[in-house]
């Protein structure tokens, strides 16, 4: 294994961080998308209410596009999170997305470069930074639930004044079916997701991707 850093000093900017701006572009061109369907959507069933639509700023402040947003993020935070903490300690043999059975197996791979301050003030940073990918995710699944749960009821708010039936509270809400509904049917297909790359990465693979085995190894082979 090479001891030199990988940047070289030729590469560009998107060389070095191609992945997270095709992936942040794609992000915010598909939350465009999002943004003007759904718009299109709320007024109608407003117009249906016999309700005047949003506008284009009252509609990012809604209900309606806040729980739709919040509730898909919430899921994915949730899956990476647990994601992250599960495959700490559990395995899946001959899968790309599993650390090795055996723990000998195991290496790291660190390149020259400056240690992390947290690892080097030791201490409480360190216990901290040891679990900060699992904490930042936790904090942003909360923080989604959080708005998701909010814009949802105020989404149904609405929906009951405008229908003549009486409010209902924030903590009755928390306790409907119908919340719980929205956030179970995006966390069961979250982890259908993991479970199905964690699997089918036993036997299948993806040339050059870091999510896939060789594709000359095993399939008995665990880790990428």
């Amino acid at each position: 294994m090479s001891s030199q850093p990988s940047d070289a000093p030729g590469d560009s900017f998107f060389k070095r961080n191609g992945l997270s701006i095709v992936v942040l572009a794609l992000m915010a061109v598909f939350l465009v998308g999002q943004i003007i369907s759904g718009r299109l959507v709320y007024n109608a069933e407003l117009a249906e209410l016999g309700a005047p639509g949003l506008s284009l700023g009252a509609y990012l402040t809604s209900g309606h596009f806040v729980a739709a947003t919040f509730e898909n993020w919430e899921s994915e935070f949730l899956q990476m999170g647990m994601y992250v903490l599960l495959s700490v300690s559990l395995r899946q043999k001959g899968s790309a997305e599993s650390r090795p059975l055996d723990p000998a197996e195991e290496q790291d791979s660190v390149q020259p470069g400056p240690v992390p301050w947290p690892v080097r003030a030791g201490g409480l940073w360190l216990r901290l930074y040891e679990h900060s990918l699992a904490l930042a995710f936790s904090a942003l699944f909360l923080l989604s639930f959080v708005f998701h749960l909010n814009g949802s009821w105020r989404r149904e708010t609405i929906t009951r004044q405008l229908e003549g039936e009486g409010p209902i509270s924030l903590a009755g809400f928390l306790g409907s079916s119908e919340f719980w509904f929205e956030s179970f049917q995006n966390w069961q297909s979250e982890f259908l997701a993991v479970g199905s790359l964690v699997i089918l990465s036993i036997w299948l693979r993806q040339k050059d991707s870091p999510q896939s085995k060789p594709l000359r190894a095993p399939h008995s082979q665990t880790g990428s």
